[in-house]
């Protein structure tokens, strides 16, 4: 029979194990920028879904099986291998803001397993702001991630992608585009 220390250092162990032995914790990202033009204008080229590449300079090349709620794109980005399909879950033209999400893998285009992201265009200062939110997993779920599959690479690679993608936008809307 344990004795009665032993006995409480082992339920001890085992209660605190569950603590060590987490999968993955959900991660974000929020990005803004202000542009100096009318929302209206903004919105046009945000909510255009398949033609992200108008205005993002890390992605090569995109294409998109429509524009509402439902409809996929596909992008390929500069540097990057393979391909990211999204799945467009709502356009409110109302709040000017759009939202999508990954559709299948991201394999190593981006160190994530998975996510959803939202694009809001709203009037600041006699222009625009436009926020990017996104919350999404590591690529590599496991307890013990890889380097460059844990959690670090997947906001230092979407905080890239966003934060490109603002000034992308913010440059083509300024520039008359």
């Amino acid at each position: 029979m344990l004795s009665r220390r032993t006995a409480v250092a082992a339920l001890a162990l085992i209660l605190a194990a569950p603590a060590y032995a987490h999968g993955p914790t959900p991660q974000k990202v929020d990005q803004s920028v202000t542009v100096k033009a009318d929302p209206a204008k903004v919105w046009a080229l945000v909510k255009d879904f398949g033609a992200i590449q108008s205005w993002h300079p890390g992605v090569e090349k995109s294409s998109a099986t429509g524009a509402a709620a439902g409809a996929e794109r596909t992008l390929a980005l500069k540097g990057k291998p393979g391909e990211i399909v999204e799945g467009l879950d709502e356009v409110d033209e109302a709040k000017k803001s759009i939202s999508y999400r990954l559709s299948g893998e991201a394999g190593e285009t981006l160190p994530v397993s998975s996510y959803s992201a939202a694009m809001i265009v709203t009037a600041k200062d006699g222009g625009a702001e436009v926020k990017w939110e996104g919350r999404f997993y590591r690529a590599d779920t496991s307890n013990e991630p890889p380097e460059g599959k844990d959690d670090q690479a997947a906001v230092d690679a979407m905080t890239a992608f966003f934060k490109t993608g603002l000034e992308g936008l913010k440059a083509k809307v300024e520039a008359g585009g």
